[in-house]
């Protein structure tokens, strides 16, 4: 018995709306970045211990104008915390769906194995009488053991 673990039908519709709703957030939020991973590690960040520390600072800073020296941007610092408590909550459910997205494509994916598995079995015992051994053994190239010198087969 195959399991089932998601039964997902998407209709054009649905396919089209999504589309249409990631533009749409795609637009909305042109002013995003994309860093390279060697400025994402130069970075000093900001974490969940930090941001108190951050925020506290900031705060000083602004009831406190006279030590700011004209090289410290505070103002683009508050601008940058409220862009940051804007976005923290899009930002949250955006990971959420993504998740669930990734959740459910895996399930879809765990299900379509389990019942190529089951049909592949179905094949090893009962193919020979029915003409399908060699497709049969076509298959079981999935399983075939490759020396690491053997190259992989290009995916179509």
């Amino acid at each position: 018995m195959s399991q089932n673990n998601v039964s997902l039908e998407l209709s054009n519709e649905q396919l089209a709306q999504a589309e249409q709703a990631v533009t749409a957030l795609e637009q909305a939020l042109v002013g995003l970045v994309s860093l390279k991973a060697a400025d994402r590690r130069r970075l000093v960040k900001m974490g969940q211990k930090s941001e108190v520390f951050c925020r506290q600072t900031l705060r000083v800073l602004s009831q406190n104008p006279q030590v700011v020296p004209p090289g410290l941007d505070l103002a683009e610092a508050q601008a940058d915390l409220l862009a940051l408590d804007q976005l923290a909550p899009l930002l949250d459910r955006l990971q959420r769906l993504a998740e669930r997205g990734r959740d459910t494509e895996m399930a879809l994916g765990a299900d379509v194995m389990d019942a190529a598995l089951e049909g592949y079995g179905l094949l090893r015992v009962s193919g020979r009488q029915q003409g399908l051994d060699g497709l049969r053994k076509e298959l079981s190239n999935r399983w075939a053991r490759r020396s690491s010198a053997e190259p992989e087969p290009a995916e179509a």
